[in-house]
């Protein structure tokens, strides 16, 4: 029995790290998208992308603000996203002449309904409706102590919420994570992915060449016919924002039949959560414990359940033979 369990367990192990591993692109250029994608030399800039503000192409980076103050610049690709399923990486640069804790203000990645617009949130207009992914560089929030900067956090919006820059964006955020992005000597890339309804960030800026999981979060509804986008901005204190390229991959993942009839561009951005963002605020990690499990959670479970039924089994067998064998010394 117990040996059957342990074989079921392992054949479950490979069937949820099988279904994991096969939404993983790994930058396979044959899902590249390149009407969704900015590479060098920004060709699609003026066509499939447009810029504003204090944005800079050049033929090596485009440079959303210079190490300036009182700047905002953006860009975003003018063609609407239909993919159900997709991974962007980006590739980018955070650096500046600032010392420690005298630079700002970071930059964001958007996947959002309309264009970008001038506004406070990172050089994007307030309220908006879809993702954001915030790589904030300053600390405003003299108070949250339990988290070092520059941090990554991720936010969804229909509308109806507005980014808190005074608690940098603590009570909306649904994750994230420290990353030391600044004036880093080597390259720096940040992953988003976006599948069956499991929004997952992962950072490579150690020069490792491996991804750090940064956020995971299920529960997440986005439509489709969206745009993605980057914006910058800086205040008193400033810094470069650059975004050497943008790369969005399809994941090629099946849906259900109820699924591909369904009209994805009607769907409004939300996220199924077991408790409200703005409790998240007493978590110094960063990260939404009322999340759904991930697979390999749902895995321990499965297996510490199965274990316990085989322990119990046993133990049960055992003090059942020990009456057996008690009775048969009356009679």
């Amino acid at each position: 029995m117990l040996r059957f369990s342990l074989s079921s367990a392992l054949l479950l192990l490979v069937l949820i790290t099988d279904r994991i591993h096969c939404d993983i692109t790994d930058g396979n250029t044959e899902h590249l998208k390149r009407e969704h994608s900015l590479t060098k030399p920004y060709q699609g800039v003026g066509s499939q992308w447009d810029f504003s503000g204090s944005t800079l192409v050049t033929s090596s980076y485009v440079r959303l603000t210079p190490d300036e103050r009182s700047k905002q610049g953006s860009i975003w690709n003018t063609v609407p996203c239909y993919l159900k399923d997709w991974e962007m990486h980006v590739h980018f640069k955070v650096h500046g002449s600032g010392k420690k804790n005298l630079h700002g203000d970071g930059f964001a990645l958007w996947y959002i309904k309309d264009g970008l617009y001038p506004g406070p949130v990172f050089g994007n207009h307030d309220p908006f409706h879809g993702l954001a992914i915030f790589l904030d560089t300053f600390r405003n929030d003299l108070h949250g102590m339990d988290r070092s900067f520059p941090f990554i956090s991720a936010m969804v919006n229909n509308g109806s919420l507005n980014y808190d820059h005074g608690k940098d964006g603590r009570s909306s955020e649904l994750g994230g994570c420290s990353a030391e992005i600044r004036n880093r000597e080597h390259d720096t890339y940040l992953a988003v992915r976006y599948s069956r309804e499991r929004l997952t960030v992962m950072v490579d800026v150690d020069d490792k060449n491996e991804w750090k999981e940064c956020v995971d979060i299920g529960g997440v509804r986005l439509p489709t016919g969206y745009h993605f986008g980057a914006s910058a901005a800086t205040g008193d204190l400033s810094d470069n924002h650059d975004i050497i390229s943008m790369k969005l991959y399809q994941l090629m993942v099946e849906h259900t039949p109820e699924e591909e009839n369904l009209d994805w561009t009607k769907i409004q951005p939300s996220v199924s959560l077991l408790k409200s963002p703005k409790d998240n605020i007493d978590d110094p990690t960063g990260n939404f414990r009322g999340a759904p499990l991930t697979g390999w959670r749902v895995f321990l479970l499965l297996l510490c359940a199965l274990l316990g039924v085989v322990v119990c089994g046993v133990v049960g067998a055992v003090v059942f033979q020990r009456r057996q064998d008690r009775n048969k010394r009356f009679y």
